[in-house]
């Protein structure tokens, strides 16, 4: 095997597994093969393929068991991953649970992941259950899980399968991934990021995974399982890279790449996980978070990260840029007293949803450092039941799509996006 400072060899596991669980009362109603059946027509045909075909073979196992007999799962790490208290209740309320089992090598595609999710989905979807990725510790309702498998082009959006968690040191913001081991790659891992950086960054963290996993499968593309690939010591990001992560490929990412640095951090406790660490590339100056506050700015010169990537040139989009493009003097007047008496500023921000971001206003009450604006909620969202009408609220200034200045009589300045939407709703453009 050839080693090069230009590359990092990572070990590649010998098999890859997955494990889906239904919660259920009682015994299931139908079998698994019926409810994948099911499927038809729904599922892009090669994707219900592999289901049906990984539930034949020695590679997968449906098993019914009761609670007691299956290792308990931790309430608060499943609300910590997004489980809603009606969620735990079912699983509190379960006398059973239909356990799906796969097994495969490394490579693409992941049929473990694949077959085992849609054959839980199906399951899940005859008993109006949820279902649990044990892997992700996340619930999926049947519908969401469906979604998450490929098209009939194989394609998938990462941020259904890889999550960015991050926690606080003394350092600024731990970043890690939680999900590339499905695939066989080591998780990453940033340090020291900025803590104004929390959803840009995470959506750069998304970037490189998709980046490295592409390469981490091109690696495994032979017949034979290797026991190492080799990845680029220095990985490039780019806005494409994000956006066909986000499930958007249409934006191309039109945005200068940045170099991240690849280093191997390997766990000195044999239960532990071992990380790839993306670091600033060699000679650059400063802490780590300088570097990244720069990788930012430059793959999100006119894209944010929490807008899905709407097609550059349409109508939202152009409403955006030009919200966006006034921040600053908008930011400056408010300051300064200069807006009309009795007059508020709103600004309008992307709440991450399972359908996408959910946008909502706030009222603007302080706005001292550019980068975060204290406000208070102006309406109730869908998708967070913290943020109520009334409540306080701190947003970041880079997930801000629009503002606007308003009185007792209607918008007096800015609402861009909205008056898109209006317009689309009148049927004009």
């Amino acid at each position: 095997m050839l080693i090069t400072d230009d590359f990092l060899p990572v070990p590649v596991p010998e098999s890859l597994d997955a494990t889906y669980l239904v919660p259920i009362e009682g015994l299931p109603r139908v079998s698994p093969k019926t409810a994948v059946e099911g499927l038809a027509g729904r599922l892009a045909a090669p994707v219900h393929g592999l289901a049906k075909q990984m539930l034949d073979s020695p590679l997968m196992s449906v098993d019914t068991r009761t609670v007691d007999e299956f290792p308990e799962l931790p309430p608060d790490l499943l609300a910590a991953f997004g489980a809603t208290e009606e969620q735990l209740a079912r699983l509190a309320a379960a006398t059973h649970l239909v356990v799906v089992q796969a097994e495969y090598r490394p490579g693409w595609p992941p049929a473990h992941e694949w077959a085992a999710r849609a054959v839980a989905a199906a399951v899940a979807e005859t008993v109006g259950g949820d279902v649990v990725d044990v892997f992700g510790l996340q619930f999926l309702d049947p519908a969401a899980a469906l979604r998450s498998l490929p098209d009939e082009h194989g394609r998938i959006r990462l941020v259904d399968w890889v999550l960015v968690p991050y926690s606080s040191d003394a350092d600024g913001l731990w970043f890690t991934t939680k999900g590339l081991r499905r695939f066989g790659l080591l998780e990453l891992q940033a340090q020291g990021v900025p803590d104004h950086l929390t959803r840009a960054w995470g959506a750069v963290m998304t970037g490189a995974a998709r980046r490295l996993l592409r390469d981490w499968t091109d690696g495994l593309a032979g017949e034979e399982v290797p026991a190492f690939v080799q990845l680029p010591v220095l990985a490039t990001v780019t806005g494409h890279d994000i956006a066909v992560a986000y499930g958007n490929p249409e934006q191309h990412g039109a945005t200068a790449p940045v170099l991240l640095r690849l280093e191997l951090d390997p766990a000195t406790d044999p239960d532990a996980d071992s990380f790839l660490s993306l670091n600033p590339p060699p000679g650059h100056p400063g802490p780590p978070g300088r570097y990244f506050a720069a990788a930012c700015a430059t793959l999100f010169n006119g894209i944010q990260p929490d807008v899905r990537y709407t097609r550059t040139g349409d109508a939202m989009s152009r409403a955006v840029a030009t919200a966006r493009s006034a921040l600053g003097d908008i930011r400056a007047r408010f300051l300064a007293g200069g807006l009309p008496e009795e007059s508020q500023l709103v600004v309008k921000y992307g709440l991450p949803g399972d359908e996408g971001p959910e946008y909502v206003w706030a009222g603007v009450t302080s706005w001292d450092a550019p980068e975060r604006i204290v406000g208070a909620s102006a309406t109730d969202a869908n998708s967070d039941p913290s943020v109520r009408i009334g409540s306080p609220v701190v947003v970041e200034a880079s997930d801000v799509v629009d503002w606007a200045v308003l009185d007792g009589t209607g918008v007096l300045e800015g609402g861009w996006t909205q008056a898109v939407l209006d317009a689309g709703e009148r049927g004009e453009g």
